[in-house]
């Protein structure tokens, strides 16, 4: 047998280097992006924490996404955010039991027509700090300014201070009703200048290459095209990130915390930007 390595072997040995690295990296960078999510200290003096809503189609994943960072920031898995009323999310920085100075507001999803999923008005009263927490949405009646669940006078941290909208890889096309809504939605936060982006989840399960690694996320073809149809929400192709939320996982992945970390600092550079005109 030669004592020689075949170029076949060459190409294994440095493809598992290179891997090796990428993987080195990718760890490092989460090191780095953890610290800097846990030590997150809004710079407004009236605002306590960064406050972010999250929106999107039935399904889309935004509670989802807010265990996974839950999960990603205390390094287990971890569940709690679930949908059908207004409720603040806050997300602990470790074993310690102190949270961090940002929190998650989901609500229900939108759905195709009238008197179905999340009424629009209601999100935009959200925007304003106007819903109070544990109010029950109702798809049919919007929120009222008699009903009880309407907070007369918002303070600062009541109100949205970016909004992200979630959209999945896996699902058919958006309906033209509910790319509609989203518009609106859109439009609206325009108008109170909230800064804006959008998350394309279960890429894991948008095609044969992400599947087989999260890496090949930024190759693969059905995941660019996603984007591509995302950003007919209206919003600009570099404010929109891939991410793979825990779901059946007993374990954290490095991979899938990188994309968790790169969206997350994202939210929090944008909100924190926010905060400077407020």
């Amino acid at each position: 047998m030669s004592g020689h390595v075949g170029i076949s072997d060459y190409i294994l040995v440095m493809n598992h280097f290179l891997n090796s690295i990428c993987l080195h990296l990718s760890i490092r960078d989460n090191a780095g992006d953890l610290q800097y999510a846990r030590d997150y200290q809004p710079k407004h003096e009236s605002v306590s924490h960064l406050r972010v809503m999250l929106y999107g189609p039935v399904g889309a994943g935004k509670s989802s996404f807010i265990n996974s960072v839950s999960t990603t920031l205390r390094g287990r898995i971890t569940a709690g955010a679930g949908t059908g009323t207004y409720k603040t999310h806050r997300i602990k920085k470790d074993g310690t039991g102190d949270h961090c100075n940002f929190v998650f507001n989901d609500i229900m999803g939108i759905e195709d027509g009238t008197g179905h999923g999340v009424h629009v008005d209601d999100i935009k009263l959200a925007m304003m700090g106007h819903v109070k927490d544990e109010y029950k949405f109702n798809p049919v009646s919007p929120l009222t300014s008699d009903d009880p669940g309407y907070n007369q006078s918002p303070s600062p941290d009541d109100k949205i201070h970016i909004l992200v909208c979630v959209c999945s890889a896996n699902a058919s096309e958006i309906t033209d009703s509910v790319l509609h809504k989203m518009r609106d939605i859109r439009e609206f936060a325009l108008e109170l200048d909230i800064p804006q982006l959008l998350i394309v989840t279960k890429v894991d399960e948008a095609c044969p290459e992400t599947q087989k690694s999260l890496r090949n996320v930024y190759r693969s073809k059905h995941v660019k095209k996603k984007v591509k149809f995302s950003s007919k929400v209206g919003i600009p192709m570099n404010f929109i990130y891939p991410v793979k939320n825990y779901s059946e996982e007993n374990s954290t992945n490095p991979d899938a915390d990188t994309l968790i970390l790169n969206v997350l600092r994202m939210i929090i550079d944008l909100g924190d930007d926010f905060l400077d005109n407020f």
